[in-house]
C-alpha cells in the first residue's frame, strides 16, 4: 500500500517549486508593470511595450531551448546534475536581485533575460530530479504537489512586495526603494527555498561515464537521444504535442499582465487578479493530484488542453476588468494540472537513467513553444495594432496540441 506521507526529500524537491515560483509570479505581475513605467518614460507606445516584453521572453526561452538538450545530457553524468543546477540558480538569483539597478528599459530587459535563462535552465535539472527523489507510482502526486505549493508559497513574498509597491508613500519611501525591496526579497526567497534540496539531493540514476571530455560526450549523447526518441514513437509524438499545447500556457503566464496593461486595464486590479490565480491554482493542482490516482492522467491532460482552448478564445474579446478576473480564475483552475501532469507523464514514459537528456528534449519543446508563442503574439500585435487579435494564435496551437496528443495516446 502506498505511503501517503511525503518523504523529506520529496518535500525538499517541492520546496524548490515554492522558491522559483516567486520569481515567475513576479515576472507575471510587478515586473512588466515596472518595465511599462520605464518605457513610458522613454516615450514607447503601449503596443510596442507589449511587443518588446514578448520579444525578451522569446529570447530567453530560445537560449534555453538551444542549450537545454546539451545541459540535460551533461546532467546525466554522475555528480554533475546538482552542480549545474546550483550554477543556474545562482545566475537567476543574482540577476533578479540586480533588476532594480538599470534606469534604461533596454538594460532592464537584458538583466531580465539573464534571470529568466537561469530560472528556465534550472528547471531542466529540477524536473529530471523527479526520478531520483520519488518512485514512478508517486510521480503524479509529487509533481502536482510541487506546482500546488509553488503557487500558494509564492504568494508570501509577492504579497510582501505588493504592499511595498502599492503603498510605498505610506512607508515614507520612493517607488524605486519599493522595487529594490521587491526584487531582493524575492531573490532571497528563491535562494532560501533552494538550499535544503542542494544539501540533501543525491543523483541515483545516471548514464555511463566513459568520456574524458564530458562536453564533447554530451553532444554525442544528445545525438543518441534524438535517435532514441525517433525509435520511441509515442515519446516523439508526445513531445511534438507538448510543444504546441504548452505554448499557450507559458505565453499566458509570461504576458498576462503585459496584455492587460496594453488594453488599458487598471494596474492594481491586474495584480490582485493574478494573485487570485495563484490562490485558485493551489487547491486545483492538489485536486488534479487526487484525480490522477483515480483517472488516467492522459485523460486529465486532454481535459486541461480543451479548457485552455476555451480560455484563449475567451481572451480574444477581453476588454473589461471583470473579464480579466474571469480569465485569471479559469487559468488558475487548470494551470497547475496541465504542467504537473505533463511533467509526471513524461517522467513515466522515459527510461530513468536517461532522465537528464530526455528532459533536455522535453525542455526544448516547452521552451521552444514559449519562444514561438510570445514571438507570434508580439509580431501579430505590432502588425495588426491590436492586442486582442494577437491572442487568437494561441487557440489554434492548443487545437493542434490536442490533436497530436490524442494521436500519441493511440500508440504503444
Amino acid at each position: 500500500m502506498e505511503n501517503k506521507k511525503l518523504t523529506a526529500l520529496e518535500k525538499q524537491w517541492i520546496l524548490y517549486d515554492v522558491g522559483n515560483s516567486a520569481f515567475i509570479l513576479l515576472v507575471a505581475t510587478i515586473m512588466p508593470i515596472y518595465f511599462n513605467s520605464l518605457c513610458q518614460s522613454a516615450g514607447i507606445a503601449e503596443v510596442d511595450y507589449l511587443a518588446y516584453w514578448g520579444y525578451a521572453a522569446s529570447v530567453s526561452t530560445l537560449i534555453v531551448a538551444l542549450s537545454g538538450p546539451v545541459l540535460g545530457t551533461l546532467a546525466d553524468y554522475q555528480g554533475l546534475k546538482k552542480k549545474i543546477f546550483a550554477l543556474c540558480v545562482m545566475v537567476g538569483v543574482c540577476a533578479l536581485a540586480a533588476l532594480w539597478i538599470p534606469t534604461s528599459w533596454r538594460v532592464f530587459l537584458i538583466l531580465y533575460i539573464v534571470a529568466k535563462v537561469g530560472y528556465s535552465a534550472s528547471l531542466i535539472f529540477y524536473d529530471s530530479m523527479l526520478s531520483d527523489v520519488t518512485t514512478p507510482e508517486r510521480m503524479d502526486r509529487v509533481s502536482s504537489h510541487g506546482y500546488a505549493w509553488g503557487y500558494i508559497g509564492s504568494c508570501i513574498p509577492f504579497v510582501i512586495s505588493l504592499v511595498f509597491v502599492l503603498f510605498y508613500e505610506q512607508f515614507s519611501m520612493t517607488i524605486m526603494t519599493a522595487m529594490i525591496l521587491a526584487f531582493v526579497i524575492n531573490a532571497l526567497w528563491w535562494l532560501g527555498c533552494t538550499l535544503p534540496l542542494l544539501k540533501n539531493y543525491k543523483q541515483k540514476y545516471y548514464g555511463e561515464d566513459v568520456q574524458k571530455d564530458k562536453l564533447r560526450g554530451s553532444f554525442r549523447r544528445l545525438a543518441d537521444s534524438f535517435r532514441k526518441i525517433r525509435r520511441h514513437r509515442k515519446i516523439f509524438l508526445f513531445l511534438i504535442a507538448f510543444f504546441f499545447y504548452i505554448d499557450g500556457v507559458y505565453t499566458i503566464i509570461d504576458m498576462a499582465t503585459a496584455y492587460g496593461s496594453a488594453l488599458g486595464l487598471d494596474t492594481q486590479g491586474l495584480l490582485v487578479a493574478l494573485l487570485v490565480t495563484q490562490i485558485v491554482a493551489f487547491p486545483s493542482a492538489l485536486v488534479f493530484a487526487w484525480l490522477a490516482r483515480k483517472i488516467n492522467n492522459a485523460r486529465l491532460i486532454q481535459l486541461c488542453i480543451f479548457a485552455y482552448t476555451g480560455i484563449a478564445l475567451f481572451a480574444i474579446q477581453l476588454d473589461k476588468q471583470w473579464e480579466f478576473w474571469v480569465l485569471a480564475v479559469c487559468v488558475g483552475l487548470f494551470q497547475g494540472g496541465i504542467q504537473a501532469l505533463s511533467r509526471s507523464y513524461f517522467a513515466q514514459i522515459i527510461p530513468p537513467e536517461n532522465a537528464g537528456e530526455f528532459f533536455g528534449l522535453f525542455d526544448i519543446c516547452g521552451k521552444g513553444a514559449a519562444f514561438l508563442g510570445t514571438a507570434l503574439v508580439s509580431l501579430t500585435a505590432q502588425i495588426s495594432g491590436s492586442a486582442n487579435g494577437a491572442i487568437a494564435i494561441l487557440a489554434v496551437m492548443f487545437v493542434i496540441g490536442l490533436f497530436l496528443f490524442n494521436r500519441a495516446q493511440r500508440m504503444e
